[in-house]
């Protein structure tokens, strides 16, 4: 600007390095790029040269809330789908650079193949000939059908044709994998005279049996279903979509010292890999992030010779899942082999006591202080799709009024749960750890 225009009085433009580094400066975007700042402050001149900074706070604001952060999950839903379902334990960085023995031999020096790596925990845990990971359920379920059915028959009952979350139909799936549906029994009864009139239809060409959980609804009254033992000696396998990942129905990672399993009604009739296959299914496919306990990851296991031809195809490499997954996956199955469900988050949380939770609750009520705050008995559920009408029964905090939109602006953002005006805070999925940081947001929200 030149001598001339400031003795004209044009006002100098607010400046855009000094607004930028006022915002590197505060704590809250100091993992936002410095060029985004930059962008934020350009924004917030144009918008209002006089105050600029709310303008810009805003825009870094918004851009930082769009990347992956963690979150502190007080819904009492266990596996929030919108929270990335299974929470995963953080665990502290090695002080070194290191790789991992991802497809590398140590013995031999050769290339080794990163299936070995979980498939021993696999198979040792569910009683599976062999095992294979792709990266999610969906795919698991593609892999199998494109491999084992192409351009043949597979048997549905007309009572497990599912859509779960985001649109995945089992007629479609059915249809991208190049397999042909045939539907038998009706929505509420199908019986194994069914399956075996359409096994035995040679028009039918039935490569195989999909059975099909149910997982986020269920249908009651005047039903029947063939279950999975009543269908294996039908002359072809039998595929076992159980979804959500129950790895034995005994939970032996549960078992104390005294040989006890605290007692979980909320898993009763839930299918499990150890028995399904027991029963005489030739394959289960199911997920790593919801009963597992693990990441996001699709697990095929069962009979040998039909997991090496899905581990044959040329769709296998395009599902296969990357590094970081199958380390986490091999170690919530490790904590599951050596019995300590206690180390795997989803399992701390399903067995916390109601006792346990109340006397956090109580805790937390006293140390914010305020005669809009107090403890209630509440009721968790499994969520995930997973068990859709059952609860387990838990203890929180409510607050009257909502006061959501403050603790999903805290730092970190906490998600709670809002019913007719008052705001609850599940115990059951919040780490006691955040207990200190609930009252600290409670108390910030409640004085604005």
């Amino acid at each position: 600007m030149s001598h001339a225009d400031n003795v004209r009085g044009v006002e100098r433009p607010p400046s855009v390095d000094a607004l930028a580094r006022a915002l590197r400066a505060n704590a809250t975007f100091a993992d936002v790029p410095r060029s985004v700042l930059v962008d934020a402050a350009r924004h917030g001149i144009a918008t209002d040269r006089t105050d600029p900074a709310p303008h810009a706070i805003r825009y870094a604001a918004n851009y930082r809330g769009r990347l992956l952060r963690s979150v502190v999950n007080a819904t009492g839903v266990l596996l929030h789908t919108n929270l990335g379902r299974a929470p995963l334990r953080a665990r502290p960085g090695a002080s070194a650079i290191r790789s991992t023995n991802l497809e590398f031999d140590l013995e031999t020096g050769r290339r080794g193949s990163r299936r070995i790596h979980a498939d021993a925990l696999i198979t040792r845990l569910t009683g599976a000939e062999a095992s294979l990971v792709v990266n999610n359920c969906a795919a698991a379920v593609m892999l199998v059908l494109a491999t084992l059915a192409r351009g043949r028959g597979v048997v549905v009952s007309r009572g497990e044709l599912v859509e779960i979350g985001g649109g995945f139909r089992i007629p479609e799936v059915l249809e991208q994998s190049g397999a042909s549906l045939v539907e038998v029994g009706t929505t509420n009864r199908t019986r194994r005279r069914d399956y075996a009139d359409a096994v035995a239809d040679p028009a039918a060409d039935v490569a195989l049996i999909l059975k099909v959980h149910q997982s986020n609804y269920r249908i009651t009254g005047f039903t029947e279903e063939a279950d999975v033992q009543s269908l294996a000696d039908l002359g072809v396998p039998v595929v076992a979509d159980i979804g959500s990942g129950l790895l034995d129905a005994a939970t032996p990672w549960l078992v104390d010292a005294q040989g006890r399993t605290p007692p979980l009604p909320w898993l009763e009739g839930e299918p499990a890999a150890r028995q399904t296959l027991a029963a005489g299914a030739g394959l289960v496919v199911f997920s790593g992030d919801k009963l597992l306990g693990g990441p996001q990851a699709g697990i095929i296991a069962g009979r040998r010779d039909l997991v090496e031809r899905c581990a044959a195809h040329p769709l296998a490499r395009a599902l296969r899942p990357g590094g970081q997954v199958l380390e986490t996956l091999q170690q919530t199955l490790l904590d599951v082999a050596t019995g300590s469900g206690a180390h795997v988050p989803f399992w701390e949380m399903a067995t916390r006591t109601v006792e346990s939770l109340a006397r956090r609750a109580a805790v937390i009520v006293e140390a914010i202080a305020d005669a809009r705050v107090d403890a209630a008995t509440m009721d968790a559920v499994p969520g995930g799709g997973t068990l859709p009408d059952r609860t387990i029964a838990s203890f929180g905090v409510r607050i009257r009024g909502d006061i959501a939109g403050h603790l999903r602006a805290y730092e970190p953002p906490i998600a709670s749960r809002v019913h007719e005006q008052t705001t609850h805070l599940d115990l059951r999925t919040v780490d006691p750890l955040d207990d200190e940081l609930l009252i600290a947001a409670v108390r910030a929200a409640l004085t604005g």
